[in-house]
């Protein structure tokens, strides 16, 4: 009988063990990928429009499949407005200096729809854009970098843009506008649309003339001022009013015409049209398209 030599015995116990060791590392990792976030996609520089997605710790351009499309001869009453945002998109799109936009007022008035006409103008110049929303504004640097060496040029768009104070976004759009040390280079503009001028809450007490101690404020105008520092850093500011009855009508019109109805049924909205109006409280825009589809719906086969 041959005797057990020790040291293979040892060899092929320590060879078991590993493998047992890593067969449960792996099944470990199978759970812990489970768990993990997908990587994210790469970037599909085709497209014409991208969204901001984040992920846990991860961002990324998700490509818009299908844009809303809307031309800028669609949009009525808003002449000013249109012919300067137009003309500093061109200066952009041309390489000379342009200014970041800030665009305020009535809802419903065309802010959205007008950066959205400029990508289907300019499209094929080379213009993109990219949606970024307000709770993701602190990685802006982030697509900043992403960006600076490709040949397009890029809109970023924030929609409906105000903040409360201490959101994080407030301070990391103020660094990109003016005020880092790092340029947010020459391909790359912000557009933003909001209701508010000033972007944050003003309360009527910083009107007032503030009491020693108040609230420990000791320099309570610098609180208003850092404020209203915020819009001040956008280079052009746009205003938006509401419309007049009678533009709001030709509005009405012009998009019953465009969805196909005849001139005896556009004639025929007429009161339909100011009522939904008043039931809405508003004569904006998108209340006159959302009243031009419904009637042309009940009269496409009139």
């Amino acid at each position: 009988m041959t005797p057990t030599d020790p040291a293979a015995t040892t060899s092929t116990a320590s060879g078991a063990d590993l493998t047992a060791l890593l067969a449960q590392a792996s099944r470990v990792l199978t759970q812990l990928e489970a768990w993990l976030p997908p990587a994210p996609p790469p970037i599909d520089w085709n497209a014409s429009a991208w969204r901001w997605r984040r992920r846990g710790a991860r961002g990324w351009l998700d490509a818009v499949r299908h844009v809303a499309r809307i031309q800028p001869d669609d949009l009525r009453h808003i002449e000013r407005q249109k012919d300067i945002i137009d003309r500093n998109t061109r200066y952009f799109l041309a390489g000379r200096p342009a200014n970041n936009v800030l665009m305020t007022g009535a809802r419903g008035t065309g802010k959205s729809s007008l950066v959205k006409a400029m990508l289907a103008a300019y499209h094929g110049q080379g213009l993109r854009l990219i949606e970024v929303d307000k709770s993701d504004l602190g990685d802006l640097p982030d697509i900043v970098e992403l960006v600076a060496s490709r040949p397009e040029r890029f809109i970023v768009f924030c929609d409906d843009l105000s903040f409360e104070e201490g959101e994080a976004g407030y301070k990391a759009l103020k660094s990109v506008l003016d005020g880092s040390i790092a340029s947010a280079g020459d391909n790359l503009l912000i557009y933003a649309t909001s209701n508010r001028r000033h972007l944050m809450p003003e309360h009527m007490r910083e009107n007032l003339q503030a009491q020693p101690g108040q609230d420990g404020e000791i320099h309570p105008g610098e609180t208003v001022e850092e404020k209203v520092s915020l819009s001040e850093r956008f280079g052009l500011w746009l205003s938006f009013y509401p419309f007049r009855q009678d533009d709001y009508l030709d509005i009405v019109h012009h998009w019953l015409a465009h969805l196909g109805c005849s001139p005896e049924t556009i004639a025929a909205a007429r009161e339909e049209a100011l009522q939904w109006a008043l039931h809405r409280g508003s004569r904006s825009g998108r209340v006159a398209w959302q009243f031009a589809r419904d009637w042309a719906a009940q009269h496409q086969d009139a």
